[in-house]
């Protein structure tokens, strides 16, 4: 599965390296983390992730294979 999150702002090199396992891109003033997700514990994993470093989600979305 392929997913893309989106979350507001720019990251810092130090919140970059919290999602190495995904590729990275700033866009319109969202950071966009997009790559290969295992399986439904490690998209959770992820979401976790986001929140504990409170990171504020715009979108997240599947995409197609």
């Amino acid at each position: 599965m392929h997913y893309e999150i989106r979350v507001d702002g720019q990251l810092s090199e130090t919140l970059k390296r919290a999602f190495p396992e995904l590729e990275q891109v700033v866009m319109s003033g969202q950071t966009v983390l997009f790559g290969s997700v295992v399986d439904e514990a490690h998209l959770y994993e992820l979401l976790d992730r986001c929140q504990n470093l409170g990171l504020r989600l715009m979108e997240m979305r599947r995409l197609p294979e």
